[in-house]
């Protein structure tokens, strides 16, 4: 295995490190080509979301320099974001995405928004063909396990989210939801989230606004509210007691001056805005006004503590799967590699041995059929007692920790790489799969 991630999250870094880092998904696409394109990376994924940003590469030789990618791609000053930084290589970097997929790593564990984040991270690597093979059989197991994580364990038995999270908050503010009239600056999937949950607590009424106002016509059908054109959003957003912003938006769409102004209208009845964009969609100056209440991703952390305690045990179930299916997943790879190593050597040793015979063949004269299987038979008996210990330590090293040390040993001691360097690499490798797959 050769994986390498590293990343920020919302436990090792604050919002401003997490916004400054974070990839609009109109952007992912060329950031995921400019990784695929870093000297050493073979494959690569890029997962951005409101908590976490993280880097996945499955290198060509060794280790590669993801730091630098980082820095050379979001020219950032590395000393506001180098402190925060997590890095995981090989079983550990599986792990971690085994986690992080299966929810366990969320700030509300068992989460189900994250699984359809990482397949659209996933999806979005492939068709830019920067996942194509060991990074697609690590994505792909990833899914099966966050699978029998969720049916196996009740960790995501209640359907908690970082959305109902955030009306949790809203209900501890107001007391209860009854009657406020609540505006959805987003159309995404948070948002719907959003709107299912206030909904069911009481909301009067829902606005939405997105920049494509056909989705927000869509949404706002959905659960019978209203549909606003993006451009209008200054002129209504006043209406709401409560303000769920989720935007792409690079920079804040609302700023001290707007807050002012909603104020203004409302005749200093209070505001409460919660934030749950990367970048911040609400400029935190505007919390300084008195009437106006923010909330960004990061204040959520509270809400989310009473969770905690009731997962815990189910979390414990889940994460002694993860440990067996990194162990799992591990063997596999290693199993991988041995076949193609076994079928060189066979190759290989094979090759010597024909070549050997043409040598001496001028000396030895005319031969009967008898004499010829007879010269057939000893070399392959020689050949095949030269090749029974490597093989058989190759076969029991898949079960082994050190499998990849004893995989390249052998490589190294009989010379392989060079010898299929000379041969043509991935030509060499078909045809001796095709003569050669019996006998292993």
């Amino acid at each position: 295995m050769k994986f390498q991630l590293i990343g920020v999250n919302h436990k090792t870094a604050p919002v401003e490190v997490r916004e400054r880092l974070a990839i609009p998904d109109s952007k992912l696409h060329e950031a995921i080509k400019r990784l695929a394109e870093h000297p050493g990376v073979d494959e690569g994924l890029i997962l951005s979301t409101c908590n976490r940003v993280e880097v996945l590469a499955q290198t060509k030789n060794g280790t590669v320099d993801l730091r630098g990618f980082v820095r050379d791609y979001f020219h950032v000053n590395p000393a506001d974001y180098e402190p925060h930084l997590y890095e995981y290589s090989e079983g550990e970097a599986v792990r971690h995405l085994f986690r992080v997929t299966s929810s366990l790593d969320s700030m509300v564990v068992g989460e189900p928004q994250i699984l359809g984040q990482v397949k659209e991270a996933y999806a979005t690597a492939r068709a830019v063909g920067a996942v194509h093979s060991q990074l697609d059989l690590l994505l792909t197991r990833a899914f099966a396990v966050a699978k029998r994580v969720r049916t196996e364990t009740a960790v995501g038995s209640s359907a908690v989210s970082v959305a109902s999270v955030a009306v949790e908050l809203a209900k501890k503010i107001f007391g209860s939801l009854q009657g406020k009239h609540v505006y959805l600056v987003g159309a995404g999937k948070m948002s719907e989230l959003a709107a299912r949950h206030l909904l069911a607590h009481g909301a009067e009424s829902i606005f939405v606004a997105n920049r494509t106002y056909e989705r927000a016509q869509q949404l706002a059908a959905r659960f019978d509210g209203h549909a606003i054109l993006f451009e209008e959003l200054y002129e209504t957003c006043d209406r709401a007691d409560i303000v769920i912003t989720s935007t792409g938006a690079p920079h804040a769409i609302f700023r001290r001056e707007h807050g002012e102004l909603f104020l203004a209208r409302r005749k200093n009845r209070p505001m409460f805005f919660i934030d749950i964009a990367v970048p911040r969609d609400v400029d935190p100056a505007m919390n300084r006004l008195d009437g106006i209440f923010v909330y960004h991703i990061d204040d959520l952390q509270q809400a989310v503590s009473s969770h905690v305690a009731d997962r815990k045990k189910e979390a414990e179930r889940a994460e002694a799967i993860i440990a067996e299916e990194v162990d799992r997943f591990q063997a596999r790879l290693q199993a991988l590699d041995v076949v193609p190593t076994i079928v060189s050597l066979q190759d290989h040793l094979e090759t010597i041995r024909q070549a050997e015979i043409d040598r001496v063949r001028g000396r030895l004269g005319s031969l009967s059929p008898e004499q010829e299987l007879a010269v057939e038979t000893l070399t392959r008996g020689i050949v095949n007692k030269i090749m029974h210990t490597p093989i058989s330590t190759l076969k029991t090293a898949v079960r082994e920790p050190e499998a990849t040390t004893i995989i390249d040993i052998v490589r190294r001691l009989f010379n392989l790489q060079e010898q299929n360097r000379k041969q043509g690499g991935d030509k060499t490798s078909k045809s001796a799969g095709g003569n050669s797959g019996a006998r292993i």
